[in-house]
């Protein structure tokens, strides 16, 4: 008897990105206008420790804190890290250390980037560096390009500020991305297998015997070992859904548009997907759906209803 095939190793690139808006305190707002005017800002505690970055609350009473002060742009290395191989976004292109500089007059320290031409030999704790400002300022932490070797001593004590400034910034919008290789195992694979087929495929836990899909390879409830295929679907029925208004960037599809939960027929875990085929406003909890695939595509562009008779909610309820 001959052994099958050793499947073969699937990997994909992915990209987890979005822009996270969010408006600012009157502390942060005058922290990030003074970046723009050049400007670096702390706050300082009844105790009188000077923070900066500055916080809108002690982190050691929770008070509510405004005093404002104005700190120096030169400041002393405390801890750094070299970076041999700089990535999209980061600021500088060239190898450069991350570093942890407390300014002068300031507490605590600021997390920013050190120019060091002559590589990681010529960084070390205690240095004197000073602020090398971006060209064009906008009122971010990007407002500092970088550190660079300054050879000044220890300037001037911190000074009262009212952090009033003209036009502040009121509101930042800072992108978050991640970049990462996923290689599923041996269980997401024979899924994704299945699916270029146009089958979906789950496990059967050998304790509880209910069905994942997608599988795992272990019972997330037992926690033990799932080898069984079964064959679900491909029908199945909504249990929650919710209502996208927002266009997705990149993603070819008109808002309003709606994403569910979909207990397929067989399985004991409601996968995800979006629903078409039907005004989203008549989409609801119950409705019965099937996949429709396009193309080449290797899982279901989205679920469309199948016509039949909503499921009774008892069938579905321990799936919500």
């Amino acid at each position: 008897m001959t052994s099958p095939p050793a499947p073969q190793t699937l990997r994909a690139p992915l990209v987890v990105e979005f822009p996270f808006t969010r408006s600012l305190g009157p502390v942060q707002s005058a922290f990030l206008t003074g970046l723009r005017e050049r400007t670096v800002l702390g706050v300082r505690t009844t105790a009188g420790t000077v923070l900066v970055p500055p916080v809108e609350y002690d982190p050691v009473t929770a008070e509510e804190i405004r005093d404002l002060v104005e700190v120096a742009p030169t400041g002393t290395v405390t801890t750094w890290a070299w970076n041999p191989a700089p990535r999209r976004g980061q600021p500088l292109e060239r190898p450069f250390a991350w570093v942890l500089v407390r300014l002068d007059g300031a507490d605590t320290s600021l997390l920013h980037a050190l120019d060091a031409p002559g590589g990681p030999g010529g960084v070390r704790t205690g240095m004197r560096v000073r602020i090398r400002w971006a060209p064009d300022r906008a009122g971010a932490i990007t407002d500092i390009a970088c550190f660079e070797p300054y050879d000044g001593e220890e300037s001037r004590q911190p000074r009262p500020h009212t952090g009033r400034f003209t036009d502040p910034v009121t509101g930042i919008v800072a992108p978050a991305r991640l970049d990462y290789t996923y290689t599923p195992g041996r269980a997401q694979s024979a899924h994704l297998d299945a699916l270029a087929d146009r089958r979906i495929v789950g496990e059967r836990c050998p304790s509880c015997h209910k069905v994942y899909v997608p599988p795992r390879g272990a019972c997330p409830t037992c926690g033990v070992a799932t080898t069984e295929r079964v064959e679900v679907g491909p029908r199945g029925t909504v249990t929650t859904f919710c209502i996208v208004n927002i266009k997705a960037k990149n993603l070819d599809i008109e808002v309003p548009y709606v994403y569910a939960h979909i207990a397929l027929d067989g399985a004991d875990l409601a996968l995800h997907g979006r629903i078409g085929g039907i005004p989203y406003d008549q989409v609801r909890m119950g409705l019965r759906v099937e996949p429709v695939w396009t193309g080449e595509g290797r899982h279901p562009d989205h679920y469309r209803p199948t016509g039949e008779p909503d499921a009774d909610y008892d069938t579905y309820k321990e799936l919500l």
